[in-house]
Order: C-alpha cells, then structure tokens, then sequence
C-alpha cells in the first residue's frame, strides 16, 4: 500500500505536525509513505512540495482576492497527477487545504481514479471561507452574509455563499472518505456538505515514549526555574493569534490572589509571548518557538498546570502533548478540547470566555495538590489507552484497506 499526505507543511503548524506524525508512524509499520506539501522544511526523498505556478498565481490573485475567493489562483495543482509521488500512490490522504498552496477546485480530478481520505484539522472544508465559524453556523445551509470577514482566512468582500457553493460543487464530484480528530468537529461535518460521505472519528496519536513525565524539579533546573515556584505554562504556534486567547489569559492571571502570584511563574512557547510578563505580575520564562519535541516535554513536565484560554480548537496538539507528559490542563469548554480536558478528570473545563471562571480553575489547581496529582495520573492513563501513535496507525490502515476495496 503506497500513500499520499497532501498537506500545508511537512512539520510547520499544528496540522502539518500531525500529519508528520501519522506518516512516520505508518513508515514504522512498513507502509510505503510520502507527503506532498505546500513548504518543507525537513529533506527527504519521501517529502516534496506541490508544483506552483508563481507567475500565473500571482497574476491571477489580483482578480481572484479583491473577489473574496481564497486559493482559486493557485494553479499549480493543476500538475500534481504529472507528479511521480501521486502517479505512485494507491490511496491519498488529504490534510489541510489551505493556507495558499492549494487549489480546492482541483480535488475530483485528483479522486477520480484514488480513492481519497480528507483529514480535517478545522471546519474550513465546509465553510464559505473561515477556518473557526464561533457562534455562526450559516455554513449548514449555504453561508452568505458573514459575520467574520476577518476571521481567518481574511476575505475583502462576501462571496462566502459562492465559494461554499463551489465547495459543495467540487464534493458532488469527488470520491472521499473523511476523517475527523475530535467528536465535535465529527459531529459538526454531519451536519455540513460532508455529510455524503462516509465520516470517522480517529484522533490524532501522540508519541507516548518522547512526551512522557520526567521529574518535575530536574526539568525546573534545566529552565533556570526554582524547584519551589509553581509553573503555569501556555503554549501555541503563535501567542498574538487571537483565538488563542492570550487577552483572556492575561485578565485570569491579572486576578489570581497575591500570594499565588508570588509563586508562581508563567512559562511559554510560540512566538509572541514576550510581551506577557510586563502585564500580569507574574515572573515569565519565554521560550520561543521550539520545535524540539524532548524540550516540550521538558517544558510540560516542569508545569503544574497548562493553561489554554483558546476560542476555537479541533484537537489541540497541545494539550495532547500535556496530557501525554502527566501535566493537568485549564482550558475553555469549547470545540474539540472536552474530548482532552475532562473536568475534574484530566483539569479543569471553564465557561467559554469567561476569564473568572478560568482563573478559578487555576487557583482551585494550584492550591490542591493531591488534586493536581490524581489528574496527572489520569492525564498519561487516558493518552496511553486511547491516543497512542499505534492506535492511530492501526485505525488508518484499516480505513486505507475499506477504502482501496470499495
């Protein structure tokens, strides 16, 4: 069985990771696979980038965005059947499609002759153009009128309802199974265009043995932070994406008491998180964008507490990573994040945008040990038992094998 991955990035963003993971857990068990991606950044004769056509792209942009109609210049993927990796493969699985490196329109052609699972990381598959539709759910019955324009993938004028009728065109004609990583997001695609398809819900896997509890003062020490501080960390690809929520975390930390102030400390990852500590009271260790899987778990297992005040999330990545490392989670009630953050189970589950209710959550953690100690226990319990990498690969396969047989 030879595969396809059909992605954003090879390891660039929260999708293009995940689809890493899964491609080089199906190599280790000997399935022949390949990822063709919009930027690599890793080499290897089994990654390679999906053909395009600056010029014309570029040309053709100037009528296709002032229209409001995302990636429908992008001609490049006219070429992928030319491409060996694709006249090899026996099956596709397509990641995420956007981002500027992909043509949607071209997905029949590609599935006409492969079968073809589609992975969804976000709604954007069946939405007038958002990746994240909040509280708007005109994507059921045709879109128009949008309330986010803004909202990512930003578009300068409302055409919404054409591209989603252009999407829904393009499933008519297309031959896919879909895949979705959290059960909201399976339960949101039922109720979508998608819903000719066949739908599955398969997270996303986690590699248990690199994110795994390591001791909690060693990890301090390599930091820099003292054994006795008590480590909030938050964590994402980008700290100033609003749907991260940076401005609701920093309100919950701003009124966190005194006492627990003073002992705590803030540790974060992604870019822009060097602006917190000037705001909230709290001493901050910035790390940056990392992209060394053993220092996140270092990170994660110096923390008490990861804190993630997101807006909108599938699966997140990180709180799979915290779970894995045995670290008890704060998070908002929203998305796919319940299926991770458990209340009273695995963390704490706030009120969607409240920043009190979150902060209480914080406070009641870290103020409970014994608490903070039986969620850890239950964090790796649950990401051993049901997100491993050979769970995962194992559900793949399967559907792989349906797919080719149908």
């Amino acid at each position: 069985m030879k595969v396809l991955h059909i992605n954003q990035s090879d390891i660039t963003g929260g999708a293009a990771i995940a689809g890493y993971r899964l491609h080089q857990e199906l190599l280790e068990h000997g399935i022949d696979s390949r990822l063709l991606v919009g930027k690599a950044q890793t080499k290897s004769d089994r990654v390679a980038t999906v053909p395009l056509k600056q010029r014309w792209d570029n040309q053709l942009s100037r009528f296709t965005r002032p229209l409001g109609l995302n990636y429908l210049n992008v001609i490049g993927s006219f070429n992928i059947p030319q491409h060996n990796f694709y006249q090899d493969a026996d099956i596709l699985n397509f990641h995420n499609l956007h981002t500027g490196y992909f043509n949607y329109l071209t997905v029949p052609a590609l599935t006409k002759h492969k079968p073809a699972i589609f992975t969804l990381h976000d709604m954007w598959s069946f939405t007038g153009h958002c990746i994240y539709s909040y509280d708007c759910d005109r994507w059921k019955h045709g879109c128009g009128k949008c309330p986010y324009l803004n909202s990512y993938p930003s578009i300068r004028r409302d055409n919404t309802n054409w591209e989603w009728k252009l999407k829904n065109w393009v499933y008519s004609r297309s031959n896919l199974v879909i895949v979705t990583p959290s059960k909201w997001l399976s339960e949101q695609a039922k109720q979508s265009m998608l819903a000719r398809f066949e739908i599955h819900h398969i997270p996303n896997g986690i590699d248990t043995e690199v994110y795994q509890p390591i001791d909690s003062e060693q990890c301090k020490s390599v930091l820099g932070i003292p054994k006795f501080k008590k480590v909030l960390m938050f964590g994402a690809d980008s700290l100033k994406d609003s749907r991260k929520g940076k401005d609701l975390l920093i309100t919950a930390l701003q009124n966190l008491p005194a006492e627990l102030k003073k002992e705590a400390v803030l540790l974060t990852i992604g870019s822009g998180g060097e602006t917190i500590e000037s705001t909230i009271g709290i001493s901050t260790v910035n790390l940056g964008y990392i992209s060394s899987d053993r220092l996140k778990a270092i990170a994660y297992s110096a923390a008490e507490l990861f804190v993630f005040p997101t807006r909108a999330d599938n699966l997140p990545l990180t709180l799979q990573e915290s779970m894995a490392c045995g670290t008890p989670m704060v998070s908002f009630k929203v998305g796919g994040v319940p299926d991770l953050v458990r209340h009273g189970i695995t963390g704490y589950s706030a009120t969607p945008e409240d920043e009190r209710d979150f902060g209480n959550g914080i406070k009641q953690l870290l103020q409970d040990d014994l608490l903070r100690e039986r969620m850890s226990q239950n964090c790796r319990a649950i990401a051993l038992s049901e997100y491993s990498l050979e769970l995962q690969v194992q559900r793949y396969v399967r559907l792989y094998q349906q797919a080719l047989q149908n």
